[in-house]
């Protein structure tokens, strides 16, 4: 089983910014999380491997959402987390979130390369899209935002130092990875029951494939090797000349 989280992007209003237009709302560009739970089967108690499984969305909600409420008063009285709101105030909205509808969708995505394909792109793409840019200057950035109340694209401005604070709210943490893997496939739990899974699905773990090297890699992505000389000759390894001072 593997979660994928990410931010959803960069949505008005609520928060700072500058709509153009005669009226001024607030942009909101505070990270919503998204979780995506993704298993290839189940594993009996008899020890036999079920390809398929059936979920009740409804339990699965409720289940889902007493766990994620159960964590969050949990760090909070072990002081993991913090906030500036009255402890009362904390534990009616959590409350209330605890009492509220989440949006739970299952939903199957084919093959093995099409998921994989599409959890990347969701896992690592950036959260505004370069095309939603138009305008960058020493004084501000203009980008097109979604405007929840007015449900239709507007115009945002920003000054540079405002645009870089609200896209590091985006940039994870160091050690903290957009896709984690629990159960099984756990990393902790691998050296244990990969042969074990192995074996009940009747197949033989692959040799982990060597990564390309940096030229290749380029070549690959960009259709351009860097070792060719512009006239066309492989350039290959001579020496290293030390930098010298001015």
């Amino acid at each position: 089983m593997a979660n994928y989280n990410r931010g959803r992007g960069w949505q008005s209003p609520a928060g700072r910014g500058r709509r153009t237009g005669k009226t001024r709302q607030p942009l909101n560009l505070q990270r919503e999380s998204h979780s995506r739970m993704v298993t290839a089967g189940g594993l009996e108690l008899s020890g036999r491997w079920r390809a398929t499984v059936y979920y009740d969305v409804d339990a699965l909600t409720h289940y889902w959402r007493k766990a994620v409420i159960r964590v969050l008063r949990a760090s909070l009285q072990a002081g993991m987390l913090s906030s500036n709101l009255p402890a009362e105030q904390v534990n009616a909205t959590l409350s209330s979130q605890e009492n509220r509808w989440w949006s739970v969708k299952l939903q199957s995505l084919g093959s093995k390369e099409h998921f994989l394909r599409y959890a990347g792109r969701y896992a690592r793409r950036p959260p505004i899209a370069q095309r939603r840019i138009t305008e960058i200057s020493g004084q501000e950035i203009a980008f097109w935002a979604k405007d929840r109340r007015l449900r239709r694209q507007v115009m945002i401005r920003l000054t540079p130092k405002e645009f870089l604070a609200a896209w590091a709210q985006h940039i994870p943490e160091r050690y903290e990875h957009a896709a984690r893997t629990f159960g099984l496939f756990a990393p902790r739990s691998m050296g244990y029951s990969s042969a074990a899974v192995f074996a009940i699905l009747g197949q033989s773990p692959k040799r982990r494939p060597r990564p390309l090297s940096w030229n290749l890699s380029i070549n690959r992505d960009f259709g351009w090797d860097p070792l060719l000389d512009r006239q066309g000759n492989r350039m290959t390894w001579s020496r290293r000349i030390a930098p010298q001072s001015a």
